[in-house]
């Protein structure tokens, strides 16, 4: 145990450690549980946040005997009367589903799911989770790698997604739109490409937009259109306490701001852990007058990474750079139906005028040829481009097809672009030293690349293997000015190496 006094907001890294809070009977409690703060009226109490090992947590079943209780019927009874009866529930299949997401990290079960249908009744549940001391966890889409909806303790897990489904506003003019938490990224391009817009930030999974606001989220065209943080104007959030605040004011969606403190930045990526978000104002951008996507293949992956570093400091405005590994490549082609050589490839893609892309696809193809590259294979209508990066987004599932029945520790790291091709190289020796099957894909344009190393299941070792391998490139990420994860977030996977990241004083800050 490790003896602590918090105050205030939320810690990330109290999910991840055992902690024990003692306090004066005079001040109140704050306990976060994987989710939300919560404040507790008991005087001296001991607060105790389980800590979670990846490799053998054990799936938390319904606790029955929670809502058996008179206090468990009273929270339920108090929370259908918000919500309808409709609208809560404490089905075994319900909980499993909220406790577990797409990565390996095995999950824990809220006690109960509400479905709420509106920013008001979000407030109220937060309202009486608070007076009942507890546990609040936020639950999108259930996308997520790392864990981060675990109910570690249990609790009410909140589903913003089901109900509250609606594309609030559309500005065309001001390229900006209001979504609540239900509206995937799809959803809305659905939405906007009749007037010519599209939202860019693409992830591979057809995550909610809110999701994407609280893990930070990034993905395929980051190295040109940017990231969450680049692409948020405002947050609507539900504080702990029941509280609704507007992160950049209410109704405000300018480009930019220098009033009072960066609440809205504060918000993104913070994991549930300070709020829960009802609705974001994301930007839009024009659709581009011309679309050309390229295949390229390398004999190394030192020669694909150089290739990307040369492209961009010739400051050539791609919209994609994606590297996917040998390993990678069979994987695509098996499961995809696709034909490339299986050696280390960029899929490239170019927006801009008809003259602009072809300038741009010049210099690139010379850049590529001094690099030993192969010869470019195109993709210019839509249903080319769709096949093309469709494969790319199912690079995870084509993953597990390679050994059935194993599953993936899916990691990612980013780095400064100059480090990028040292840190790839290491990172495949280190897979290979280790005799594990990694298969490697990286947004690579902007410094960010990911390994979906294999394991299986039934075998703790080669688990144990696979962590080691995720580990050592964190830390080498970090020793080369980078960060530990780029956008797939913190959640479970990554507790340690946060703090090793920003120290023990930056971690503080994060608890008060």
């Amino acid at each position: 145990s490790q003896t602590t006094k918090m105050r205030g907001l939320p810690q990330l890294l109290s999910r991840a450690k055992r902690v024990r809070v003692g306090f004066s009977a005079s001040e109140p409690v704050l306990a976060i549980q994987a989710g939300i703060l919560q404040p507790d009226k008991f005087t001296q109490t001991f607060v105790q946040i389980r800590g979670l090992q990846s490799s053998n947590v054990i799936s938390q079943a319904p606790l029955a005997a929670v809502a058996d209780t008179d206090s468990g019927k009273q929270l339920r009874q108090e929370l259908e009367s918000i919500v309808g009866p409709g609208n809560v529930s404490s089905g075994e299949s319900v909980v499993l589903q909220h406790g577990q997401d797409e990565g390996p990290h095995q999950g824990k079960s809220p006690d109960i799911v509400v479905f709420p249908s509106s920013t008001e009744e979000v407030s109220e549940i937060c309202k009486i989770c608070t007076k009942h001391n507890i546990p609040i966890i936020p639950y999108g889409t259930g996308t997520g790698l790392e864990g981060g909806i675990s109910a570690v303790d249990g609790g009410v897990c909140v589903n913003v997604s089901k109900n509250m489904n609606k594309i609030l506003q559309i500005h065309q003019e001001d390229f900006s739109a209001v979504v609540q938490p239900g509206i995937s990224r799809e959803m809305l391009n659905q939405e906007v490409r009749a007037d010519g817009l599209w939202f860019p930030v693409d992830p591979g999974a057809d995550a909610s937009v809110c999701g994407m606001c609280a893990t930070g989220a990034s993905g395929t065209n980051a190295v040109r259109y940017g990231t969450m943080k680049e692409n948020c104007l405002n947050l609507e959030v539900v504080l702990a306490d029941g509280r609704i605040i507007h992160t950049a004011g209410i109704g405000s969606r300018p480009k930019k701001s220098s009033a009072g403190y960066n609440l809205t930045s504060l918000f993104l990526g913070s994991e549930g852990t300070l709020g829960i978000i009802t609705s974001a104002t994301v930007c839009l951008h024009a659709i581009p007058e011309s679309v050309a996507a390229a295949v390229v293949g390398f004999p190394t992956v030192q020669n694909a990474v150089d290739t990307v570093v040369m492209t961009l400091q010739c400051s050539v405005p791609m919209a994609r750079m994606e590297l996917l590994d040998e390993v990678q490549m069979k994987a695509c082609n098996e499961y995809s139906g696709l034909s490339y050589p299986e050696t280390p490839h960029l899929f490239l893609e170019f927006h801009g005028s008809e003259s602009e892309v072809e300038s741009q696809t010049e210099t690139v193809r010379d850049i590529a040829a001094d690099n030993d590259g192969g010869e470019f294979q195109w993709a210019v209508q839509q249903e080319d481009r769709t096949k093309l990066w469709t494969a790319r987004h199912r690079a995870y599932y084509a993953d597990i097809a390679l050994r059935p029945g194993c599953r993936s520790l899916t990691t990612d790291v980013c780095v400064p672009v100059s480090a990028l091709p040292d840190l790839v190289t290491a990172t495949k020796a280190d897979i290979a030293e280790h005799g594990l099957v990694g298969p490697m894909v990286g947004h690579v344009g902007d410094g960010n690349f990911h390994t979906m190393l294999l394991f299986d299941p039934a075998d703790p070792e080669e688990f144990r293997k696979c962590k080691e391998v995720a580990n050592k490139m964190a830390r080498s990420a970090i020793a080369l000015g980078g960060t530990c994860t780029g956008e797939h977030g913190v959640g479970q996977g990554k507790m340690a190496l946060l703090e090793e990241q920003f120290g023990k004083d930056g971690i503080d800050v994060m608890r008060q």
